[in-house]
């Protein structure tokens, strides 16, 4: 049966679950719902009305050319939500921003606030609505008359006095982030950059806002305190030289504690280390909770906490006793859960994915019973199975990983291989991923192996110990351990094989390209090459400064992968996009010359207008498109070649085979 990974642009059409909340009753249920816009070029995003009574089918709640997305019920149930969509109120109402929108729950939409910059989150609770939203430092109300001077005199420019500038794929500035509540009165005049990236809630008499909150130390350092804003009034709840307070920020249903998490500072010697941190709220008194954990989402219960956490490539919910007790598994299956959303029965209402499941609603019973919900998305049907492999690691640590073979695998038709590495460093192959989708390669033919080596989250703080300070070597053990095991199936063709990875994984990938001839060829991917040029040039530079040292040190010289150009003999495909700030092109740039200069075989597939990660849906074909292409060159599997989109200059030598 022809499934929509056989199809290329039938898979970029596929609708998405992005989001879930319910309704403080337990009555409502909306999902976020991003989908193929009719022009085939982009991405929109819609809610829908997922049914809690069995036989029923979800609705769509909302629909325009700008998309909806960001939503948060109040207390009485109506349903706030971001869009740039017109205000049919207004003869001229067309608003370029993204504005706050409230549909209740019979009855038009209808816009709360609006800004001249973008409203970007809102959080209700006790009558109070609070929303974030980007202005230009200075005055607010002076604002409009501000923007249009700057657009009207042609300036772009943004001066800065203290770093960060930028972050994954957009300059931070002029503009920045503040906090108002619905009536326009502002929380947080003149924060700086301390609202990037927040994470902020409301307690539950609508008094108080809690949010994280960045500080600049000196020297291009900074932490990520948490504060309580209160009638005019910031408050520190929580603060530490050697820790960031991290969102998701959750304030207990009662009112009297936060919970969010705690990040270690990581330094040369001692790697980052999580935690789940419970601050009274009150006192500012905050202890952990949880043990050694990676904590994903989190949500208050009556009586607990419910977080997803990162266990052996799963992400299961696990109820969190508040007297400081362990974990207590709630899910067993192998998915991985996102979203949480507690209903008054007792009852939570997630999203639920896995490596062979893409999210979907799903309510989870006190028993840890999982029921599908209806979807609005199409049941998919996979191209394969998926397995488990296991190895172990020279130093004697269990490595695991999943396999995805395709169907028809055997003894007697092996497949060929492709080893995938995840970025992060820290992350774990553990959810469905639309971006880097295994189940397409399944459908040409390729066996899958996607691992979790050293660094890898939910296998204890040992396991990020054993590969700190030590990424290219420590790793590189792991993963040869794991593609021995997997070679040994009789599935698999030991031969036809090659490596891929992206981030931290194109890392990875150019380190075994330096450090091993065996794979066939090799895909690097928003790849780290000079990691001295990267630590600079990066939009978070103090990170890695902490873990590798002052530039120009000796881990730079040990760990960086161009130390090895010399050795590298795989052919080799190079991706990159102009707009990654987390890893910067040049990067690539540096790379795919450093290749040339040495004659290796090689391709640059660059994207112009393309961060991190490849989202448009055009190049998104084109990013597949050339992948399959490169790899059935140089791999050379016995089976049918991919179907070709026709995107891009493929070359005589694909056109004539």
């Amino acid at each position: 049966m022809t499934s929509i990974f056989h199809d290329l642009r039938s898979y970029v059409a596929a609708p998405r679950v992005a989001g879930l909340r319910l309704s403080p009753d337990g009555t409502r249920l909306v999902a976020v719902v991003q989908s193929l816009d009719p022009d085939g070029k982009s991405y929109g995003t819609a809610l829908w009305e997922i049914p809690l009574e069995a036989g029923a089918e979800p609705y769509r709640l909302t629909r325009s050319a700008k998309g909806e997305g960001g939503a948060e019920f109040t207390p009485d149930g109506e349903l706030l939500f971001v869009s740039g969509r017109p205000d049919p109120a207004e003869k001229d109402g067309d608003s370029e921003a993204p504005a706050l929108w409230l549909l209740p729950e019979r009855g038009e939409a209808r816009r709360l606030a609006t800004r001249p910059g973008a409203i970007t989150g809102v959080r209700a609770a006790g009558g109070t609505i609070v929303y974030a939203a980007q202005v230009l430092p200075g005055d607010a109300g002076t604002e409009a008359d501000r923007r249009k001077a700057r657009k009207e005199a042609g300036v772009s420019a943004v001066v800065y006095d203290d770093y960060p500038i930028r972050y994954w794929d957009h300059d931070l500035g002029p503009a920045e982030s503040r906090l108002f509540l619905l009536d326009g009165a502002e929380l947080t005049p003149r924060p700086g950059r301390a609202l990037d990236q927040a994470s902020f809630d409301v307690t539950p008499d609508g008094a108080t806002v809690v949010t994280t909150w960045r500080v600049g130390t000196g020297a291009g350092n900074s932490r990520s305190e948490l504060i309580a804003l209160t009638g005019g009034e910031r408050r520190v709840l929580a603060a530490s030289e050697t820790h960031d307070f991290l969102g998701p920020v959750r304030v207990s249903p009662d009112g009297r504690h936060v919970a969010c998490v705690r990040e270690w500072h990581g330094t040369v010697e001692s790697p980052v280390a999580m935690e789940l941190w419970v601050v009274d709220l009150a006192t500012g008194e905050g202890r952990p909770h949880g043990g050694e954990v990676f904590p994903g989402a989190l949500a208050w219960g009556p009586d607990c906490l419910y977080a997803a956490l990162d266990h052996q490539g799963r992400r299961p919910v696990y109820r969190i006793p508040l007297d400081g007790g362990d974990p207590v598994r709630l899910t067993a299956d192998d998915a991985a859960y996102a979203e949480l959303n507690p209903a008054p029965d007792g009852s939570l209402y997630a999203l639920r994915s896995a490596i062979d499941a893409a999210p979907a609603p799903v309510r989870i019973t006190p028993d840890g019973t999982v029921e599908h919900l209806p979807a609005p998305i199409p049941a998919l049907d996979l191209p394969g199975t998926l397995t488990e492999v296991t190895a172990r690691a020279e130093d004697g640590a269990d490595i695991r990983g999943w396999l995805v073979l395709p169907e028809g695998a055997s003894a007697e038709n092996p497949a060929p291989f492709l080893l995938w590495i995840h970025g992060g460093p820290l992350g774990s192959w553990n959810d469905w991923s639309w971006r880097w989708n295994p189940w397409i390669m399944a459908a040409h033919g390729y066996a899958v192996l996607l691992p979790d080596p050293c660094l890898s989250t939910g296998y204890g703080q040992a396991m990020i110990e054993r590969g700190w300070g030590d990424w290219g070597p420590a790793t590189f053990g792991d993963l040869m351990s794991i593609t021995d095991a997997a070679l040994k199936l009789p599935e698999i063709d030991d031969q036809r094989i090659a490596a891929m990875g992206g981030s931290f994984g194109g890392y990875m990938a150019n380190w075994v390209a330096g450090h091993t001839d065996r794979f066939k060829a090799i895909v690097t991917h928003a790849s780290l090459w000079n990691l001295e040029q990267f630590a600079g040039t990066t939009d978070a530079a103090m990170y890695w400064q902490r873990e590798w040292g002052a530039p120009g040190g000796p881990t730079y010289q040990r760990l960086s992968p161009d130390r090895s150009l010399d050795k590298i003999t795989t052919p080799m495909l190079v991706i990159h996009g102009d707009k990654d700030y987390r890893v910067p092109i040049g990067e690539a740039l540096r790379l795919w010359w450093d290749l040339r200069r040495s004659d290796v075989e090689s391709r640059f597939l660059y994207f112009p207008d393309e961060g991190h990660w490849i989202t448009k849906p055009g190049n998104v074909l084109a990013w597949y498109d050339t992948v399959l292409t490169f790899l059935y060159r140089h791999v050379e599997p016995a089976f049918d070649p991919p179907a070709v989109t026709g995107l891009i200059d493929l070359g005589e030598e694909w056109a004539t085979r």
